[in-house]
């Protein structure tokens, strides 16, 4: 986690005086043993005869409410369940064929198909005429396969929180069956998932699965029963899940833009179960939502996509602009965040988003990222400096090699020294040592934003702390930068190979300009942008960039390379539109 003085986004200070700091607090190990042990105790115990009687009890004979999914759901997808097949992730199997045991779906794809969440896109090309025997196949093959049979793969807790809220909100499709039988099956199956979750929503992992968890279970009480009693111990453990979770500006502690969506959907479905059970959405939990809205859209770029951080990529407009829209919030992007770390800096058509904190901890996100101070830069709807990305959800979209490299500091627009990492990624993945420390400044005078950010990964291996200025004028037409290397430590010395990477979008064209110390780089139907640095040599390299499908792309990159001397060094650039 991170800390940092508490600055308003909005109507605050406009500078983050300088030496405020983001630090790394604690270690950064994974779960600790004993965390690990209580939840295997935990899911062993699912398997006992104790276990099965907590969850007999009444069932109900129908639901109290039927709140309305806020999220809109990807047509294409929908329209793919109608011809028979269902699609997620680059995966796709038949659905008469389908068996929700089948060992060979990834983890991801499991997860989609065991939250039901394929509900969501089934609704976006067909109504309920048209959709519910879908749906209903579907169900009937779960309750054969997982209703009587506690699992890990079907009964996690995080899983049936997200069930429950995909289940009540299109009941319509699972429950318009004449067949009795069918229906008293599903709604008892509910009422045991939702006292499985009052058991176990506090023993879910960190981070996103105990918030969805606990949302579940506030959900079960609005709409399938449990009453003030369960409502009540539902927002005390949503309220511990938040707290632990996120940072005061409502940006999540994996620092992760997919996870920060994705909590901004759980968020959004969340309000609308309070609506639908006639009641209002707690201001606390109002206003994370707003938070948590504003954090998500600092990390977008002109085109409204995600920028790429954390192992993350740009997903698509159409499902950023679906999760803000059914959140329901109207609010700006923050612009100085604290705990989640991300600087952005916009003037008319130009966006910049600067990585101006620690990684995070590996018990907050496997797969986290050594990019500290790195940015990624777009004009209007194009992406002109990006990072290399990642795989987001689709784990097996490219090879373990691969994703390893695209968590390097090299994968990322920033600068490396001495071919090393920032911060250390190790073989099991997690993150080893490096940035402990980001000190930090924001001016933003007569529409000029400046920041200014440094950090010590550095430090202890080369003896350089590494500074980087971004300065955006008011107008948007020039990106500035310098990046310093500044002696520190005891470990200084010279002759260390440092390179200053700037990733392109592959839509990017480039040439070089006659001194070499320059490059124009075009987009088609686009204004150009001129590129000039000084302190060392430019060089346009091979780069690959991953879309929002998670598929790699060609690209090229523009590296400017030297040797840092015992008394450090500065490099100065600058991206200016031409015309």
């Amino acid at each position: 986690m991170s800390v940092l003085e508490k600055i308003d986004p909005f109507d605050g200070p406009k500078e983050i005086e300088a030496g405020k700091r983001l630090i790394k607090v604690g270690d950064d190990r994974g779960q600790s043993l004993s965390e690990r042990l209580s939840y295997r105790l935990h899911r062993l115990a699912w398997r006992t005869p104790f276990h099965s009687l907590q969850l007999r009890g009444r069932f109900p004979l129908r639901l109290l409410a039927v709140p309305k999914d806020p999220i809109a759901g990807d047509k294409a997808i929908g329209e793919a369940m109608l011809l028979g097949s269902l699609v997620h992730g680059g995966e796709s199997y038949p659905i008469d064929r389908l068996q929700f045991a089948d060992p060979r779906f990834s983890a991801e794809y499991c997860d989609y198909l065991q939250s039901f969440a394929w509900l969501r896109d089934l609704a976006a090309a067909a109504n309920r005429e048209k959709g519910d025997k879908i749906a209903e196949k579907l169900v009937r093959k779960w309750v054969a396969a997982h209703a009587d049979q506690v699992s890990e793969r079907a009964w996690r807790a995080d899983i049936w929180g997200r069930r429950i809220l995909f289940i009540a909100a299109y009941a319509p499709y699972i429950l318009a069956s004449k067949d009795l039988v069918y229906r008293s099956s599903v709604l008892n199956t509910l009422a045991r998932g939702a006292r499985h979750l009052d058991k176990g929503a506090d023993k879910a992992p960190q981070g996103l699965p105990r918030i969805a968890a606990w949302i579940g279970v506030i959900a079960s009480a609005l709409v399938i029963q449990g009453g003030p009693a369960r409502l009540s111990k539902g927002e005390a453990g949503l309220r511990r899940a938040l707290g632990a979770n996120l940072h005061d500006d409502g940006g999540i502690v994996s620092r992760s833009p997919l996870e920060q969506l994705k909590l901004v959907e759980l968020l959004g479905q969340l309000r609308a179960v309070y609506y639908a059970g006639r009641r209002d959405l707690p201001d606390e939990f109002a206003d994370i939502l707003s938070s948590s809205v504003a954090a998500l859209l600092a990390v977008t770029l002109g085109d409204e996509a995600l920028s790429s951080w954390q192992g993350g990529n740009m997903l698509t407009k159409r499902r950023v602009n679906a999760a803000i829209d059914g959140s329901g919030v109207t609010t700006r992007p923050l612009r100085q965040a604290r705990g989640w770390g991300y600087q952005r800096l916009s003037a008319r058509n130009s966006v910049a988003v600067l990585d101006a904190a620690p990684p995070p901890a590996s018990r907050a996100l496997s797969g986290g990222c050594a990019s500290t101070l790195a940015f990624e830069f777009s004009d209007g709807a194009n992406r002109l400096v990006v990072n290399c990305g990642g795989v987001g959800t689709v784990s097996n979209a490219m090879p373990p090699h691969l994703i390893q490299a695209l968590r390097t500091t090299a994968a990322h627009s920033t600068l490396t020294l001495g071919d090393r990492n920032s911060t250390a990624i190790h073989d099991d993945g997690t993150l080893g040592k490096g940035v402990g420390q980001v000190e930090l400044s924001r001016d933003e005078t007569a529409g000029t934003t400046t920041v200014e950010a440094s950090h010590d990964g550095y430090v202890r291996r080369f003896g350089f702390c590494h500074q980087r200025k971004l300065t955006l004028a008011s107008d948007g037409t020039e990106l500035s930068g310098d990046d310093i290397l500044l002696p520190e430590g005891r470990r200084r010395r010279g002759g260390i190979l440092f390179a200053v990477r700037f990733h392109l979008h592959p839509s990017v064209e480039v040439t070089s300009t006659a001194d070499g110390q320059g490059a124009i780089l075009r987009v088609k139907g686009a204004a150009a942008w001129q590129f000039r640095c000084r302190g060392g040599q430019l060089a346009i390299e091979d780069s690959l960039w991953v879309d929002g499908s998670a598929r790699p792309q060609g690209s090229l990159q523009l590296a400017v390379t030297g040797e840092a001397p015992a008394d450090g060094i500065t490099v100065s650039w600058a991206l200016k539109r031409a015309g």
